[in-house]
């Protein structure tokens, strides 16, 4: 996540930010133009940045959810005929908001969702003239009812509210025996399914995933089956996987993979807006290096993004310790994991300039 900062008084301000407490200006999130905004209010319910006077600005409208649950801070443009932001529209399902624990969840979720829309614009991911986007499904669970699975299915992502809650996420983690488990991490990996279908599946690139990734047409269900019935005894998986849940079939190996790359590309982005200097692990010569921007005008290769990668999560873990947390990154990438993200990474920039032929990716040496 980059910096921002207050347009109207210069002053540090954050992507959930509604108000400049320096200035007092109403702020508001532009997620055509991924910029945080000081606004001034019109007749009508519309709002307009707070541009010098004589500027011409376009119109723009709270998200709905702002309007009625203060829970949104992205705007809608003028011409739009949604109520609600990019990002809350693709909300299909709400859990009963009537209810203060599920309406508190959900608040959570979507700002996860914010978070997410943000990385994959950066991405150049987020759909434009009619292309597909996610849907979400916030369910709770009802007595007598089955349980909700999080999940993907058909280009829909759901997910159990119950996630939202730090006792249960961590009941859930342990009893998984899972090193790591948060809202964005969940939507990351769900959405790795969903652009699995756009990115992969009847594309020229379905034959290099298999020969990285493996066969996807093994039956999805018995292998779940087969990695619960045997979690506790499986060892090796480090040597391949980048997660032991990623052993467990193709697709999750992929999602769990393309999790992680936009782990990487959020926290790079927000170490270079900090300008955070590391000490790249150059077998020549280590040297002291500011943090490139993953985003930047030159984006640095995948090699460079590893190098460093290392010693900044390093940093991370140091400075959780010190506080008496556990480590924020408890992941170890092995040779068989670096290059499943580098195809990850391959595969991205094609995305970015498919206007390019595509080129073949790198897979298994």
């Amino acid at each position: 996540m980059q910096v921002f900062n207050c347009d109207q008084c210069g002053h540090l301000v954050f992507f959930d930010s509604v108000q400049c407490l320096h200035c007092g200006a109403a702020l508001a999130f532009l997620p055509q133009s991924l910029e945080m905004v000081a606004m001034k209010p019109l007749d009508g319910g519309w709002w307009q940045r707070a541009l010098p006077a004589g500027s011409k600005a376009e119109i723009y409208r709270f998200c709905r959810n702002r309007t009625l649950y203060d829970s949104c801070n992205f705007t809608v443009s003028g011409g739009d005929a949604h109520a609600q932001c990019v990002s809350c529209r693709q909300t299909r399902w709400l859990p009963d908001l009537s209810d203060p624990s599920n309406l508190r969840r959900w608040k959570q979720i979507e700002a996860a969702k914010r978070h997410l829309y943000y990385c994959l614009a950066r991405l150049g991911l987020q759909p434009v003239r009619g292309e597909r986007a996610p849907q979400y499904d916030l369910l709770e669970e009802v007595p007598g009812q089955p349980p909700v699975m999080t999940g993907h299915a058909s280009g829909t992502i759901t997910l159990n509210v119950a996630e939202a809650d730090d006792e249960e996420r961590a009941r859930r983690r342990l009893a998984l025996n899972e090193p790591y488990r948060t809202l964005i991490g969940h939507l990351r990996h769900e959405c790795g399914h969903f652009f699995w279908d756009l990115l992969v599946r009847d594309t020229e690139h379905l034959e290099g995933f298999r020969a990285l990734f493996g066969d996807e047409r093994e039956d999805y269900d018995q292998a779940l089956q087969n990695y619960y019935a045997k979690q506790d005894k499986l060892i090796g998986w480090q040597e391949k996987f980048i997660s032991s849940y990623a052993q467990s079939h193709p697709w999750e190996d992929w999602a769990e993979t393309w999790a992680h790359y936009l782990h990487m590309v959020d926290l790079l982005e927000t170490a270079a807006a900090y300008q955070t200097h590391v000490t790249v692990p150059d077998p020549a010569q280590p040297h002291d290096q500011l943090v490139q921007d993953p985003f930047g005008p030159t984006q640095p290769d995948f090699n460079a993004m590893l190098k460093q990668w290392v010693p900044l999560t390093l940093l991370l873990n140091s400075l959780n310790r010190s506080l008496g947390h556990q480590d924020a990154y408890p992941f170890a990438l092995s040779a068989g994991a670096r290059r499943k993200l580098l195809w990850v990474h391959e595969l991205l920039q094609q995305h970015r300039l498919r206007r390019q032929p595509a080129a073949p990716l790198s897979s298994v040496e």
